[in-house]
């Protein structure tokens, strides 16, 4: 089991856009299990590579017993929407009203390089959702009207957890010829 630690809100890995996946390698295969790993233990709904400090656009999603991931992924959504209460482990024991498309379907690629395509609705269209924004530096509170993000962003600065430094990330001091991994 390879469990890491979850990056919290104000690490500035969660505002950069990941970078698209081009080598689907041991190195990929081992970050999906790092992700589902770490997502199990969480538990969580889903969790993708900025939060465990990783510039890769790969997520991992466990909705409903469907355990899976997606890599490089283009969304398209229903016009329909619905706002309900969403969460994150980057941001521990808080939850917010969040609107979001019904429905999506997601297509990116598996750890090996094939092309898959995710559909889904609701809870698991949500949790998708979600796991492509932190793809793109954007977090749920983004998506929150400006009165909603303000009272959010109140019991974000009153959490505990809130102003913790961030994790000491390492330098490795073996070459990774230009990798993330």
């Amino acid at each position: 089991m390879a469990v890491k630690p979850i990056r919290i809100f104000g690490d500035p890995v969660l505002r950069t856009p990941a970078e698209p996946v081009k080598d689907f390698d041991k190195e990929l295969r081992q970050l999906v299990k790092d992700l589902t790993d770490t997502m199990v233990d969480a538990p969580g709904a889903g969790l993708a590579a900025p939060q465990l400090g990783v510039g890769l656009r790969v997520f991992t999603y466990y909705v409903d017993d469907r355990l899976g991931h997606l890599i490089n992924p283009s969304l398209d959504l229903t016009d329909e929407q619905e706002t309900d209460d969403e969460g994150c482990l980057s941001l521990p024991g808080l939850a917010f009203p969040t609107p979001r498309s019904v429905g999506v379907v997601a297509k990116g690629f598996n750890q090996h390089g094939e092309p898959i395509t995710l559909e889904g609705t609701h809870l698991l269209a949500r949790c998708v959702q979600h796991e492509t924004d932190h793809l793109d530096g954007i977090i749920f509170i983004d998506r929150m009207d400006p009165e909603q993000r303000k009272a959010a962003m109140k019991a974000i600065r009153e959490a505990e957890w809130f102003g913790d430094p961030a994790p000491v990330v390492k330098d490795s001091p073996h070459r990774t010829f230009g990798k993330a991994l």
